[in-house]
């Protein structure tokens, strides 16, 4: 079995893609902090920040999962993505960018780097 080159040297554009796409994720999180913190002020359920927070974290650890090299994390990070888009269109009527531009780096730029590895994943 051979070994695989893991290093950043090698897997610079695998990395800048997969920061770039934490990056704008985290205008997601900020999004929902900031509701959270005016949630009284606007009327949100309570129960919508308990969803929003936990995908959030899952969504985080699906993508340490594709940092990883797990096939798991290729596969959830797309539809955690979805469901966070999905509770805050259900919820809140909003429409976020964020999340949709996160969708389009996965499956634009992220699958470009992953796929070429795609062997090399467990």
């Amino acid at each position: 079995m051979n070994s695989v080159d893991r290093s950043y040297k090698s897997n610079k554009d695998y990395y800048l893609f997969f920061g770039l796409i934490i990056l704008v994720f985290f205008l997601s999180i900020n999004t929902d902090y900031a509701e959270y913190s005016l949630h009284q002020k606007i009327n949100i359920p309570g129960n919508f920040f308990y969803y929003t927070f936990g995908v959030d974290v899952l969504v985080v650890i699906s993508w340490i999962l594709i940092l990883f090299y797990r096939k798991i994390g290729v596969i959830l990070f797309p539809i955690f993505v979805a469901v966070h888009f999905a509770l805050h269109n259900y919820f809140l009527s909003t429409f976020l960018y964020s999340d949709v531009t996160v969708l389009f780096l996965y499956i634009g730029l992220g699958l470009l780097a992953i796929i070429p590895r795609w062997n090399v994943l467990r």
